[in-house]
């Protein structure tokens, strides 16, 4: 399909294709001393490259909208990752493979780059997405929905807040529970404030959001596929689904990567309230 905004590929789109080649077969032919270091090349040359797509398609992009704010999807990023770390500490459902020890400091240094490029890698992708008919999301970028009732917002607090729980008392049955808690105890919350919600659209009848979870899928099998031959690396041990692996992660995991990414958008409203910051320059 040829978009009416059709423009010509940005410059920059160019060099990001063909960083993230390099990377990739510098990380899966594991080049010392730069392995550590290519992931965070790789997807950030995967974020500009669909960045420009999106431009060339649409006209304008993510990184066009925010100019410097860009960089907050990064620090934003980092921040949410670090949430999950600590969740897996109590479900330990993936581990890291390193290619020779680290310290302490040097570890968190290297993880908080690299995951800094998971909230820019779903959006850019969801807005891409999104530039094809079918996907169009046809809302104005300010369309919050009105309040949730009260009662519902007690209520998903309340799921919240067991979804939360639940993984620390009974790791072993209820780790898939780590990727509803955060949605479930901010999301309600972002609407009370005045920010943008997933159950609000719910409550609506308008599920044009779920363009935002097939984006996170999109991301997952590129994590999972150039995961699997790098080194540093992660691999899962998850109960009960450990099986019909599709690279290092079972096939059914891959279901994570849909609730996962509400989760990703309602922390990121959750900080921008926190910042102050109105806009949000997500077309969703």
């Amino acid at each position: 399909m040829k978009s009416r905004y059709h423009q010509s590929f940005p410059w920059y789109g160019f060099v990001a294709f063909v960083l993230c080649i390099l990377a990739w077969i510098g990380s899966w032919l594991h080049l010392e001393p730069f392995s550590v270091y290519l992931f965070f090349l790789l997807w950030l040359g995967y974020i500009l490259f669909m960045d420009a797509l999106v431009v060339m398609r649409h006209g304008t992009s993510l990184l066009q909208r925010m100019r410097w704010r860009y960089l907050f999807l990064f620090i934003t990023s980092c921040v949410f990752w670090w949430i999950f770390e600590w969740f897996n500490s109590a479900v330990q459902n993936w581990h890291y493979i390193v290619d020779h020890p680290y310290t302490p400091l040097m570890f968190t240094v290297l993880a908080s780059i690299n995951f800094s490029t998971v909230l820019p890698a779903v959006l850019e992708t969801t807005e891409f997405l999104s530039t094809f008919r079918p996907l169009q999301l046809k809302l104005s970028m300010d369309e919050h929905y009105g309040r949730l009732p009260l009662l519902a917002f007690v209520l998903l607090e309340l799921i919240g807040i067991a979804c939360f729980i639940l993984p620390w008392l009974y790791p072993h049955y209820c780790f898939a529970l780590i990727w509803f808690s955060v949605t479930f105890l901010l999301d309600p919350l972002n609407n009370y404030l005045g920010r943008k919600s997933i159950f609000a659209h719910i409550a609506a009848g308008r599920w044009h959001f779920m363009i935002l979870p097939f984006g996170a899928l999109f991301c997952g099998f590129f994590w999972e596929m150039w995961n699997y031959f790098s080194l540093p690396k992660w691999y899962y041990t998850v109960p009960y689904v450990g099986f019909w692996k599709v690279f290092e992660m079972p096939l059914l995991g891959y279901l994570g990567y849909l609730p996962f990414a509400i989760e990703l958008f309602a922390l990121y409203q959750f900080i921008l309230c926190l910042t102050r910051q109105k806009e949000d320059f997500l077309l969703i």
